[in-house]
């Protein structure tokens, strides 16, 4: 799955994100496409529930959240977009990272989320 590669999509812009090679970001790619409403939460990330867990089989139990990383929050099942810094938190798992500015899918509402071909 090297490189693999996502394009999110919002009513602001679209932003192309490389994927980690992990077993969470696979079982997220199992999920595509997705339309997930975005919400804030913390001042920092934008959130939204996935219909399904991701396997987080081999995934450290934490991790902290740079700006334009993705990530799932496991305890919550919940799709993250950091627009800021989020202090090491267990439950934290990094699916991968947003090239470029973050600002155009970072925002409240619908987001669609699809595989590059």
């Amino acid at each position: 799955m090297q490189n693999l590669k996502i394009i999110l999509k919002s009513s602001n812009g679209e932003a192309t994100a490389i994927l980690d090679d992990t077993a969470a970001a696979r079982s997220f790619v199992a999920q595509l496409p997705l339309t997930l409403n975005l919400e804030d939460y913390g001042g920092h990330e934008k959130v939204a529930k996935l219909p399904k867990p991701l396997d987080t089989r081999g995934a450290p139990s934490g991790s902290d959240g740079k700006k334009g990383e993705i990530s799932y929050f496991a305890p919550w099942n919940n799709f993250v977009i950091y627009y800021g810094y989020q202090p090491y938190y267990e439950g934290i798992v990094r699916l991968g990272v947003i090239e470029g500015d973050v600002s155009s899918v970072a925002k409240d509402g619908q987001i669609k989320i699809e595989l590059v071909k």
